[in-house]
């Protein structure tokens, strides 16, 4: 990794001087973010995190005096070209040429592994990850907590595969329940055969309104809930009802689903683990851990964990499992839960689902730790925050494909007003794919815990920090490549990249692998999409000053090795947030 082969230099001279092991220093040494100021610096090192008990107060000034102290006892050599003292930082200059020569080869060797060699991932094992995300409800209205779900899931897997992990993407469906009683009902008065083949999601939602209207009435509730109690009972033709509602749903989700680029290994719900959640009661009561309440309802007192509710209900009064709201019974999570580890074996069990649910996720850690299930510990809940305003041109949300439609049709209307629309080989394919770069960086642009305001303006513009403004750098990048001819990078002469706009870039390809470490420690898109949107403005600047076409053959190939680095890296990137990158727009 280009950063790493010089943090390892400065690593090795710092540890003579500090008489430290070069690897307890190397994460101490960061690459130093481009700024508008046009540092000079490519590394710095902070001398709060390797001093211990540095906690006085006269901290600040004690630190500065001893980077002042170590800067002085070191030398520049034939990797740092300068050295110089910060607030509490030593600052490192690497050699202009060898800088250029290093992240070019760096990235035109590593290719889309790109930053995830890095030393920085040395002492990360390689675990086995099982994440749930999407988890829509079959039936019910598909609400944006569903869509944030599916492409944080997605993002998350895919850093997670990236750096090497091995994962299984799991869809746990709502596709249990009393609804189910409900639909069943309503699609034998409401439902037609021909509808629910051909659009199966949207009619079914149209029955569960219907009957869902009627449903104050004693004899529809009572119909209702005899068929929901002969689906637990397992009556052949009521299953049979049940299994082409759960059939023909997932095959249609699975349709809208490579509209995003998402796939799962594997759909899941809670109707499988009906059974098993029986057993859990059974098992919680052995342990003693199931309490009864005077009107029979199945509890776990939790009031030892402080931060907790302090009880957790597990079971209906009437002995069936708990399916009041989509935030499934503990009995049933646990079952899914033990179920994973024995069949998968993992290291690390996500669950992606909206903020709301958190306590619901404690809740069941708590009680598998209850249970002697270590594990438990290795269990983590991925949370997100509300976005108001997501309406189409028609209303509100109802369906994923609603949305898909509805950023389509907005670029196309956009790109159609240009004049390179007409180069555009599938301006339709194109505009969904542009589209839906611009969903995912407005959602993935602030901390994913926050609520915020969506706007369809602000998503689609072209310029400013938006995914519109990543893919025309992707593709402004790639007709560069095609109308001047492949970058190559033999006997590149690197002298010809010292211009300002272009160390720039380079220095902000250095920082690349810390970028994506972040993101794996605390699994925040943020900082990814940070990077890009620098990436993708500092290119834009470099695309205007450092022209290709008019200059000297040497320097012309060099400024298109150069802009090709660029447009890996910005592709790697955005792969990992669930963006196909376009090369026309």
């Amino acid at each position: 990794m280009a950063g790493g082969s010089f943090r390892r230099s400065i690593a090795s001279q710092l540890s003579k001087v500090l008489d430290l092991p070069p690897e307890n220093l190397i994460k101490s040494i960061s690459a130093v973010p481009v700024s508008k100021k046009r540092h000079v610096a490519d590394f710095q090192l902070s001398l709060a995190s390797v001093k211990e008990n540095s906690s006085s107060d006269c901290l600040a000034q004690d630190l500065h005096l001893q980077a002042q102290q170590l800067a002085e006892r070191l030398k520049c050599d034939s990797v740092v070209s300068a050295i110089s003292a910060g607030p509490g930082t030593v600052n490192f200059t690497i050699n202009r040429e060898l800088l250029a020569k290093t992240v070019l080869q760096q990235v035109w060797k590593d290719g889309s592994e790109y930053g995830v060699k890095s030393e920085l991932f040395s002492t990360v094992p390689r675990q086995k990850a099982v994440i749930e995300f999407s988890s829509p409800n079959i039936a019910k209205k598909f609400h944006i907590g569903h869509l944030r779900s599916t492409i944080v899931g997605n993002f998350i897997a895919n850093l997670k595969v990236a750096l090497g992990h091995e994962v299984v993407r799991i869809n746990y469906l709502g596709d249990w329940g009393m609804q189910f009683g409900l639909l069943g009902v309503g699609f034998q008065s409401f439902g037609n055969k021909e509808k629910l083949k051909s659009s199966p999601l949207q009619h079914l939602f149209e029955v569960y309104v219907q009957i869902n209207k009627a449903a104050e009435d004693e004899n529809t509730k009572k119909l209702a809930k005899d068929f929901f109690r002969k689906l637990e009972e397992h009556d052949e033709q009521t299953l049979s009802i049940w299994k082409q509602f759960r059939d023909l749903s997932i095959e249609e989700y699975i349709r809208i689903y490579k509209r995003l680029g998402v796939h799962f290994d594997e759909y899941s719900g809670e109707s499988l683990y009906q059974e098993k959640a029986q057993e859990v009661l059974k098992m919680l009561e052995d342990k003693g851990l199931l309490q009864k309440t005077i009107k029979g309802t199945g509890i776990v007192d939790l009031s030892e964990k402080k931060d907790l509710s302090t009880v957790s209900t597990v079971m209906r009064s009437d002995g069936t499992s708990l399916y009041i709201t989509r935030q499934v019974s503990p009995s049933v999570l646990i079952a899914t839960a033990i179920d994973r580890m024995n069949k998968h074996s993992w290291d690390t069990m996500i669950y992606v689902t909206d903020k709301s649910q958190s306590n619901h996720f404690q809740h069941l850690f708590q009680i598998l730790k209850l249970m002697g299930y270590d594990w438990a510990e290795r269990c983590q809940h991925v949370s997100f925050g509300l976005v108001q305003g997501m309406k189409t041109r028609r209303g509100e949300v109802i369906f994923l494909e609603d949305v898909l439609n509805e950023v389509r049709s907005r670029m196309l209307q956009n790109m159609s007003s240009t004049k390179t629309t007409k180069e555009v080989q599938d301006p339709v394919e194109t505009a969904e794919k542009v589209g839906l770069a611009a969903l995912i960086i407005q959602d993935f642009r602030g901390l994913l815990t926050s609520d915020y305001q969506f706007s369809w303006d602000r998503a689609l513009q072209s310029r400013g920090d938006t995914g519109v403004f990543l893919q025309y750098t992707h593709a402004r990048l790639h007709s560069l490549e095609q109308m001047h001819g492949n970058a190559e990078l033999t006997d590149v002469n690197v002298a010809c990249l010292q211009e300002p706009d272009a160390i720039s870039v380079l220095q902000h390809l250095l920082r690349y692998d810390e970028v994506l470490y972040r993101s794996s420690q605390d699994l925040q898109p943020k900082h990814i999409v940070s990077y890009l949107l620098t990436l993708s403005h500092l290119a834009a600047v470099a695309h205007k000053t450092l022209p290709v076409k008019g200059s000297a053959p040497d320097v012309a190939q060099a400024r298109l090795c150069l802009f090709h680095a660029a447009r890996s890296v910005l592709a790697n990137g955005m792969k990992l947030l669930g963006i196909t990158p376009v090369t026309q727009m």
